[in-house]
């Protein structure tokens, strides 16, 4: 192993141990984003299959941009992605 290999190798494992020790103290954090991302899909879907039976053609895609804001907003980030759809119907 040459000495450039060696010393990206000794970062990585810095910045790994930072992260978890970060990490560690922001678990409450983390989670709550998994869980209000996780959520936040799972009522994408029933928006959408809702709207789908009433015939109101306004679907809200589950990308990576929709579940952010979701994860980092909660229910208001949801609010916000359909009333962006549905100001878009107007």
């Amino acid at each position: 192993m040459d000495t450039k290999t060696g010393m990206l190798v000794l970062a990585g494992i810095c910045i790994l141990v930072l992260a978890i020790g970060f990490l560690r103290r922001k678990a409450e954090i983390v989670l709550n984003f998994f869980v209000r991302s996780i959520l936040g899909v799972l009522a994408i879907y029933v928006i959408n299959a809702i709207f789908a039976g009433v015939g109101i053609e306004v679907v809200a895609g589950m990308n990576a941009i929709n579940v952010l804001t979701i994860g980092s907003l909660g229910t208001g980030g949801l609010a916000l992605v359909y009333g962006i759809l549905f100001y878009n119907l107007l």
